[in-house]
């Protein structure tokens, strides 16, 4: 649906739709890129990734003692989705999941074979977490839990007592099963404290994550995926099945982003998305007067245009009017009634996006 929309949007247009930063990528990153091109072979490394970089990825989760062979570089941390439910789910595996949530998840089960058991973020409370409801669709059968921390589409973080209750009902009714936690927005957060894993509190945790939103490099795809030992040899081969290595390249100027110089420019990167969401969140406050949830992190927000038809029937006009945004139930039913609305464009931008919906949304009235 995100391509769908956006694919449609006239010339000119200003987007509000797709979670891709608009910044450029740290020049400490793309210094050593330059380098590497010029002064350095650029064949295959280990499937694995190379060892330095499994190395730097090590020290961001301590608390899992975690060595070389429990890492594998995948090329963005969308592969590594596919490779851990490819490597865990069978055919029929219940597997529960975020409603709303990020797109791929149902869609990659189904290419798996596995079944989607949707547990809720209710819209009523803001799409916080419902640890009733999560408990209630565990079953000794559930194979695998997906939590994503901050939310994609919500932008919503899981606090420590979410994780708790989280982690407790798993032990208590699926032991066996493995958490599944997307963290690919975990350095990109306006708390006064970097949000926490679930694997602090679950030992049975795969880590997804990656350097494609932390520091603005979706495009070097270079993502990477953590824990279990065994599960990690199984998922390799198939890793090495499906694209041989991440790129050599990127995985030789990532190592640039444990820097100071790319820890300053993440910082900056932080601040600057703080303003443009308090930025968007007063425009939709003060001049469109809707309802909007608060993100906590990653770059997104979910705006309430319920009072002025389906949320499709409103991204449709939004097109006509020049502005992309995106109909959240494309990430699950729960958020019927809400555009997803990203905040990667600069303030002017952001102004005059919400300008071009404020005609939208008077042509529906």
């Amino acid at each position: 649906m995100i391509r769908k929309i956006s694919d449609r949007a006239k010339p000119g247009s200003i987007s509000l739709g797709l979670g891709e930063p608009d910044l450029p990528t740290p020049e400490v990153i793309t210094r050593e890129a330059i380098r590497v091109i010029q002064e350095e072979k650029s064949g295959y490394t280990l499937q694995a990734g190379i060892p330095a970089l499994r190395e730097r990825i090590v020290t961001d989760y301590p608390h899992m003692n975690l060595n070389l062979d429990q890492v594998i570089v995948t090329a963005g941390s969308q592969e590594s989705l596919y490779l851990i439910l490819r490597t865990l789910v069978e055919e029929g595996d219940e597997v529960l999941i975020p409603n709303p949530g990020f797109i791929p998840y149902p869609q990659i089960l189904r290419m798996v074979g596995g079944r989607a058991i949707t547990y809720r973020l209710p819209a009523t409370k803001d799409f916080l977490f419902d640890s009733e409801d999560f408990k209630s669709k565990l079953t000794p059968k559930t194979k695998a839990i997906i939590c994503i921390s901050p939310s994609n589409p919500t932008g919503r973080v899981l606090s420590r007592d979410d994780l708790r209750a989280m982690a407790d009902a798993v032990n208590e009714i699926a032991p066996n099963a493995y958490i599944i936690s997307d963290e690919i927005y975990r350095e990109l957060y306006y708390t006064p404290e970097r949000p926490a894993s679930i694997s602090e509190f679950y030992p049975r945790t795969i880590v997804v994550s990656g350097l494609s939103k932390s520091m603005r490099m979706t495009g070097w795809r270079i993502g990477w995926l953590v824990g279990d030992e065994a599960v990690m040899k199984a998922a390799l081969i198939l890793h090495g099945y499906v694209v041989t290595c991440a790129s050599s390249i990127s995985q030789k100027a990532a190592l640039a982003a444990w820097t100071d110089e790319a820890a300053a420019a993440r910082h900056e990167y932080r601040a600057i998305f703080h303003r443009r969401r308090d930025h968007l969140l007063g425009l939709l406050r003060n001049e469109l007067g809707l309802r909007r949830v608060t993100p906590e992190g990653a770059f997104y927000t979910m705006v309430d245009v319920s009072k002025y038809g389906d949320e499709m029937t409103v991204a449709e006009a939004g097109l006509e009017h020049g502005v992309v945004t995106i109909p959240a139930t494309s990430f699950g039913d729960e958020s019927r009634g809400y555009l997803r609305i990203s905040f990667c464009a600069d303030e002017e931008r952001l102004s005059e996006g919400v300008r071009r919906l404020d005609e939208a949304l008077k042509s529906l009235r």
